[in-house]
């Protein structure tokens, strides 16, 4: 089965923010075994920091799947483990702690993007930029419930409360949903301390930019330049045809 099909462009930027003394936000990435992270760990110094490595750490061991059905198996079993692990540094510490997650999986010319909590998935194709994922989250609930308007979004009280993360809770799960690739395709995951400074039209104008490593720095210096009032980080995935002449490598 073809196991690639596109050349990454892959880059990834996460800063502490102007206010923050502690980076609770980690990134990922795995070109060869397809899989993009962030994750946004909550609990301060009591643990954030320690949620957010143990989501990482795990997923550096998934390997080289078979199919995507495996890719995304062996990534599910991982959270499920940092779940557990999260779970038990929250005992010892005696305190709530967690992290959310947003997962990108590429598999030949299909993707696949896992999530729990607030940080996000965006995809600009063909000219569309969209996002992915739906925030976990009270504010998302009152939105879609119809009892706040969306210009009321970004200075209601409650809007970082998240309704799910990894560590939390032992019936962790997350949700789920998958498309076809297409050549040109840039995928962002990111945490709350960019999209709580950055619109989303901002963001599509970023992404159009020819290169990863650009597009990424330049999304957190808009954050940071806004203020920075959280960890902020950015990875950028362009997915782009294989030279002329070149095939794509089977696996």
């Amino acid at each position: 089965m073809t196991r690639q099909v596109f050349r990454l462009d892959v880059f990834g930027k996460s800063h502490v923010g102007r206010v923050r003394s502690l980076n609770e936000d980690r990134c990922f990435a795995d070109a060869a075994a397809g899989v993009f992270a962030v994750a946004d760990g909550m609990g301060g110094h009591r643990g954030g920091d320690l949620a957010s490595a143990a989501i990482v750490e795990r997923l550096a061991t998934v390997g080289i799947a078979t199919t995507a059905a495996d890719l995304r198996a062996r990534v599910e079993a991982r959270l499920d483990a940092a779940n557990d692990a999260i779970l038990d540094l929250a005992t010892a510490a005696g305190a709530t702690i967690g992290s959310t997650v947003v997962v990108l999986l590429l598999f030949a010319e299909h993707f696949a993007c896992l999530w729990a909590g607030d940080s996000r998935a965006y995809r600009l194709s063909r000219g569309l930029f969209a996002r992915i994922t739906r925030d976990h989250s009270k504010l998302q609930e009152l939105l879609d419930a119809g009892l706040i308007a969306q210009h009321e979004a970004a200075t209601y009280p409650g809007r970082n409360v998240i309704t799910r993360a990894v560590g939390v809770s032992a019936a962790f799960a997350v949700e789920r949903t998958s498309d076809v690739v297409r050549p040109g395709d840039v995928f962002l995951l990111c945490s709350d301390g960019l999209t709580n400074h950055v619109g989303d039209a901002e963001i599509a104008a970023i992404l159009a930019r020819p290169g990863a490593r650009e597009a990424a720095e330049a999304l957190v210096a808009a954050a940071l330049s806004r203020g920075g009032s959280d960890n902020v980080t950015a990875l950028v995935l362009r997915c782009l045809p294989p030279p002329r002449g070149t095939g794509a490598g089977n696996g």
